[in-house]
């Protein structure tokens, strides 16, 4: 298959691209920008006009809910979702049933989403057995099979000998840790954060420093141990300083931040509305804008969807007994598009965020659209204003705090090593 990607604004973070330039694609690779290479037919012409073409994004954590919670979401519902988004590539966090913990299960994971082929699927192994926090998983064999990263998700890891074992462990071999940081004992039976509004509403709290406790105990052992650890969705304003500290000493740390963190805060749970129950918490606006300005200034590596689909009846129970979570994949870019305008951050800037730098944090080579490499492509209407509903989402979680808020950014078409796997005009393709 040939196609010709014409008259679109071509943004390429990786290689410094944005100009108004064709996309030629053959056998499932990049061909050429610009210029048509030689005896160049195509198969289909795509007019981009007024649209811009950029690589296919990247999430850093989206939870496909299989195996174990089918019930919530399917891995062929939520990769459908991926490819509505635009999303190309994402990365699952281990938190199954059974956990992401042996070989097979990774395999497993990747032979089905390579049968649905609508996205590429980076497994984030268990750190130990059944998240249970006191055997380390066989982490060479793990990543012989796909995984990675190696993370504990959002189960506490309590003992702090066996974190510093698993990262003496993952630095032998130069494995990268994936850490929510968040004190399990400090966190414990919180479901807001510890703030005026969750007194108000007669909440438990999760303190602002159960997560810096967190982070002075990661960047400790990291210092002794010499391990590359991606923290995963930071959420105050002082873990961003103490990550910014952390970059400016050499260590060698990256973090992101949930999209909904970059635009929602505690003021938002209003009276009890369970959508906003998140992991971390939603906290302070001046945390938000933290992270927002963190973003912006480089501090925080990458945004994600933290995408957690959840069956309805979970978010029907009362706040503090509701499950965590949102849906988010088909949310990434109109949320990334809505920060950088809210932030006046150029597009280019913006999508490095959703592309370049995820890609160097999973360390794969996507992200890009250099010439011979694979053709992973979204091409999206940035002008386009829309409604959220949950009839418009593709997931099977329709839980979501943006139902009914209008936002910036529409994906036309998602290609996958040069197959369109959405088309909006087409949307049973």
């Amino acid at each position: 298959m040939k196609i010709h990607i014409k008259n679109g604004r071509l943004i390429d973070p990786r290689n410094n691209i944005d100009t108004q330039a064709d996309l030629f694609i053959t056998a499932g690779k990049v061909a050429a920008v610009g210029k048509a290479p030689g005896s160049f037919n195509a198969n289909r012409v795509l007019d981009a006009a007024g649209l811009v073409v950029c690589p296919g994004l990247i999430d850093l954590s989206a939870r496909l809910r299989e195996p174990g919670f089918e019930y919530k979401a399917t891995l062929e519902s939520e990769m459908l979702a991926a490819a509505a988004g635009g999303v190309t590539s994402l990365a699952c966090p281990p938190d199954t049933e059974p956990a992401l913990d042996e070989p097979g299960l990774v395999e497993m994971l990747k032979h089905r989403a390579k049968t649905l082929n609508l996205a590429h699927v980076y497994p984030i192994g268990a750190l130990t057995v059944g998240l249970a926090g006191e055997q380390l998983t066989e982490m060479a064999e793990l990543r012989d099979a796909g995984c990675v990263g190696f993370s504990h998700a959002d189960v506490p890891l309590r003992d702090n000998q066996v974190l510093w074992r698993a990262l003496q462990y993952a630095a032998t071999f130069g494995f990268r840790v994936w850490l929510r940081p968040q004190d399990g004992y400090l966190a414990k039976d919180g479901v807001a954060h510890d703030g005026e509004v969750a007194t108000r509403l007669g909440l438990a709290g999760i303190p602002a420093f159960a997560e810096t406790v967190a982070i002075a105990t990661i960047v400790e052992l990291m210092r002794a141990t010499g391990t590359r650890v991606h923290l995963c969705r930071l959420s105050t304003r002082e873990g961003v300083d103490m990550v910014r500290a952390a970059k400016r000493d050499g260590l060698p740390i990256s973090c992101d931040v949930g999209i909904h963190h970059a635009h929602l805060s505690e003021m938002d749970l209003g009276y009890f509305d369970s959508h906003c129950h998140l992991q971390p918490p939603l906290r302070s606006a001046r945390d938000r804008d933290a992270l927002r300005q963190g973003l912006k200034d480089g501090t925080i590596d990458a945004l994600c969807s933290d995408h957690t689909p959840v069956d309805e009846d979970s978010k029907l129970l009362p706040f503090a007994e509701s499950e965590a979570g949102a849906t988010g994949l088909e949310l990434l870019l109109p949320l990334t598009l809505k920060w950088a305008l809210e932030m006046k951050v150029s597009l280019a800037q913006a999508l490095a965020r959703i592309t370049r730098e995820p890609a160097r944090i999973l360390g794969v080579d996507a992200g890009h659209l250099s010439e011979g490499h694979t053709a992973d492509v979204c091409v999206f209407d940035a002008e386009h204003y829309g409604k959220v509903s949950a009839a418009m989402l593709k997931s099977q979680g329709k839980n979501t705090p943006f139902l009914g808020i209008e936002l910036p950014g529409k994906v036309r078409y998602t290609l996958l090593q040069g197959q369109i796997v959405y088309d909006a005009g087409n949307v049973q393709i």
